[in-house]
């Protein structure tokens, strides 16, 4: 039932969780996982990448590098866990909801899977990111109890 799994990742640790799950679920199912890590825009239309303390705004072929290396330093410590599982990852520009639809569309996916970080207090009446792809997602989505 679930053969595409689209997860998305920031790094963080309730991240972590979404990623844990599925990186099972594609286990259990034979599954192939796409992570997703999206590269967000500035209020001036460069893109920027926050990764930790640091904040990386794209503008020449160098700093491209940089949050390109940045990106998949974060993909690859989110799918670290996943041997034995087909995993393919994506940094993906836009907003972290925007890129992990845009990627489910792309791939078919079966399922999503987001943590329920943001699913509280003011983010729940100005909008999360787990709300967002719930309403908008082209597929079932797992919200999981990450916090």
């Amino acid at each position: 039932m679930f053969s595409t799994i689209v997860v998305g990742t920031d790094g963080s640790e309730t991240a972590k969780i979404a990623v844990a799950t599925a990186v099972d679920l594609a286990r259990r199912t034979g599954g192939k996982l796409h992570v997703v890590y999206a590269v967000k825009a500035s209020a001036s239309g460069m893109p920027v990448d926050h990764v930790g303390q640091s904040v990386l705004v794209r503008g020449d072929s160098a700093m491209s590098k940089d949050v390109r290396d940045a990106a998949g330093a974060v993909l690859e410590a989110a799918v670290a866990g996943a041997e034995g599982v087909n995993v393919e990852t994506h940094a993906a520009s836009g907003g972290a909801a925007d890129a992990v639809l845009d990627i489910a569309e792309q791939v078919d996916a079966d399922v999503v899977i987001v943590g329920s970080k943001g699913m509280q207090g003011a983010h729940r009446l100005i909008g999360s990111i787990p709300n967002s792809i719930a309403h908008r997602a082209p597929c079932h989505v797992l919200i999981v109890k990450s916090i």
